[in-house]
């Protein structure tokens, strides 16, 4: 058994110093944590509401597109409405058994609801829109809603949510809209004009580190969704972990232009939720990575220059084009821009140089591109590249009072988390709880990690895919499906996204689709030369042998793309058998074989 400390780098004036202590045990178990130890977290998300409208009561909080110009909400007006929407939760009889129910995305609204029932102690149940505006039905909302018994259902637009809230009219028959509401649904500003009284102050009180604030729900794409419950003590810890190893948070509150759902942990908990623990403000993006709706992204950020700047891969691969070829969004985007994030999924190293390039180029200071690495289980964060040397695909180090298990699974590593930051379990779901947690109490993530320097734990990690994604060639060779797609997406820039294929098979393929703008007699040629790039030198399992164009955008109806923008590759590869079935027929008309 060693134990060794990583060093402490220099000194930067946003990044905490590293030092990581890692414990190797006798079959290859390697235990991590952080030098640093976790400061006090806050007790709650709605004490960090009150606190921050104390300090700053005038300060924006919040802004949304409203024409081409911005409807506001400040810190004192946020606490204000917080208050009286509490009051008038509990007078409907919402409360620890009784959460509040969100069908909509991003808004004013949404956020006042939010924290009106985080003040009131009630459990918000933020819900993917694509659950009740995409699908074709509602058996995964009426599935979620039976099973958590909301005391009242909001959606954000009661004629565009209809379907859904008619669906639910059985189970939770308290509904309530902010526009277009008919006869059954409450106008949002009934609630909002509730004059707070003594239950809230007494509600408030009794919020505790182990007070359910949330209860955030997995894509579903291979059964029902599971409920992940997000306690205020677990949230308010992954800030202050946060604030910790990004000091600068504390001396420039943070502006955010955001799209990121609220339904999902990366936006929701987050991005969010480190605008309430530093006093800053955000900025709704009505945009999304797609087409026909990344322009709105780019309208704001020629308006609205972020300090810090969050997306997925899929968001810049998308962001990167626009920058160099536009001039006045480059001046604006890195005018007082800090940060430059990545999550969610794997950046393609091709991405990364060009933004390196660009900012290296036109900012007028030197910008990290940094990331992080955790799930809706961690509140998100338990990793971060808090150092300016990490390299492409390096998520970093643990996060303080995080706790990380290196588990030997096969041929990889399995991360696995233990702190304040995880949570206790599913809702309503003991077998789901204990099987999701090893005999040491460490939350098993089903990710895989290795480290960039075995030697020296304060180097990072480096994702290395999902265990459940692998698969065996016929040949009894494991195939890494997160590493080989990485590279194909960085050899082949012209590809939006692409899956990876090849089960029981002689060969590994893929199925891709092309990026908008790639188009002529060029395109197969281009792809032939990258998988000939990507083969030079590489065994059977590290090279794609042949890739079939896909024609059909991800559904995110199907579960082949989630609200955060990237691809679910089981639930591809099940939707499309017989496209799989096409990529390794022979002689098959539209696949791109390699040259050699």
């Amino acid at each position: 058994m060693t134990t060794d400390v990583a060093a402490p780098p220099e000194r930067d004036e946003l990044f905490a110093p590293r030092a990581v202590r890692m414990h190797t045990r006798a079959d290859g178990t390697r235990l991590l944590a952080a030098e640093q130890p976790l400061g006090t977290p806050a007790r709650s998300l709605a004490h960090l509401l009150r606190a921050g409208a104390e300090a700053h009561l005038g300060r924006l909080l919040i802004a949304e597109r409203s024409g081409r110009g911005w409807r506001t909400l400040t810190w004192g007006e946020a606490r204000a409405g917080a208050d009286a929407i509490a009051q008038a939760l509990i007078e409907r009889g919402l409360g620890a058994g009784r959460p509040l129910m969100i069908l909509s995305g991003n808004s004013i609204d949404h956020l006042l609801l939010t924290l009106g029932a985080l003040t009131a102690g009630v459990p918000v149940l933020p819900i993917s829109p694509a659950y009740s505006l995409n699908s074709r039905d509602t058996a995964r909302i009426r599935s979620i809603a039976q099973r958590c018994r909301p005391g009242l259902v909001y959606a954000e637009d009661g004629e565009a949510f209809g379907g859904a809230l008619a669906a639910l009219r059985d189970i939770v028959p308290l509904q309530a809209a902010s526009r277009r509401s008919s006869s059954e649904q409450e106008p949002f500003d009934v609630l909002l004009a509730v004059a707070a009284g003594e239950e809230v102050e007494r509600a408030f009180a009794a919020i505790a580190p182990d007070t359910v604030a949330k209860v955030l729900f997995s894509s579903g794409s291979t059964g029902e969704p599971k409920g992940v419950i997000n306690t205020h003590g677990m949230l308010c810890a992954n800030q202050q972990s946060i604030g910790q190893v990004w000091p600068f948070l504390h001396e420039e509150p943070p502006v955010l232009v955001d799209w990121l759902p609220w339904s999902h942990t990366f936006g929701g908990n987050h991005n969010l939720g480190q605008v309430l623990a530093h006093g800053g403000t955000m900025y709704i993006d009505p945009g999304r990575p797609a087409p026909g709706a990344f322009e709105a992204t780019i309208d704001c950020l020629r308006e609205i220059g972020p300090t810090i700047y969050y997306n997925v891969p899929a968001g810049w691969a998308l962001l990167a084009t626009a920058l160099e070829s536009d001039a006045e969004l480059r001046e604006n985007f890195f005018s007082r821009l800090r940060l430059m994030f990545y999550a969610a999924a794997a950046l393609p190293e091709s991405v990364w140089m060009r933004l390196r390039a660009t900012a290296d180029g036109h900012a007028p200071r030197e910008i990290p591109l940094t990331a992080s690495w955790g799930c809706t289980e961690s509140s998100p964060a338990a990793t971060s590249a808090h150092f300016r040397s990490a390299r492409c695909g390096c998520i970093g180090v643990p996060m303080p009072g995080v706790e990380l298990k290196l588990a030997p699974e096969g041929e990889k590593l399995e991360i696995r988390l233990r702190g304040p930051s995880i949570t206790p379990g599913y809702l309503g779901d003991p077998a789901a709880t204990a099987a999701a947690f090893d005999h040491e109490g460490f939350y098993r993530t089903g990710d895989a990690v290795r480290l960039v320097d075995p030697a020296d734990a304060g180097e990072g990690l480096i994702f290395d895919g999902r265990l459940a994604e692998d698969f065996k060639l016929v040949t009894g060779t494991w195939v890494h499906v997160g590493a080989l797609r990485t590279r194909l997406l960085s050899e082949a820039p012209i590809l939006r996204d692409a899956v990876i294929c090849g089960h029981d098979r002689d060969t590994v393929g893929a199925m891709a689709w092309l990026d908008p703008s790639a188009a002529g007699p060029q395109v197969r040629d281009l792809l032939r030369a990258a998988l000939d790039r990507l083969a030079e030198g590489a065994g059977s399992s590290q090279r794609i042998d042949r890739l079939l164009l896909l024609d059909e955008p991800p559904s995110i109806e199907a579960g082949e793309i989630t609200d955060k923008g990237y691809i679910n590759q089981g639930a591809v590869l099940r939707r499309r058998a017989r496209e799989v079935e096409a990529l390794y027929a022979e002689g098959s008309s539209g696949v791109v074989a390699r040259s050699t």
